[in-house]
């Protein structure tokens, strides 16, 4: 899967803020991901988030 710097990826599951997407950050090994709703930063492992992405925009 190609996931690149400034790519807004959709998840399966929602923020609790009620947002679905994501702004990436941050790739490699681990992603840093920052929530479009509410402004909260994550890390997240590759494999997790690749598993969970439903769309990349």
């Amino acid at each position: 899967m190609d996931i690149n710097v400034g790519d807004i990826v959709k998840l399966k599951k929602q923020h609790p803020c009620g947002s679905r997407e994501w702004e990436v950050l941050r790739s490699g090994a681990d992603f840093r991901l920052k929530c479009r709703g509410c402004g909260h930063q994550i890390m997240i492992a590759r494999k997790l988030l690749e598993k969970n992405v439903k769309e990349i925009n």
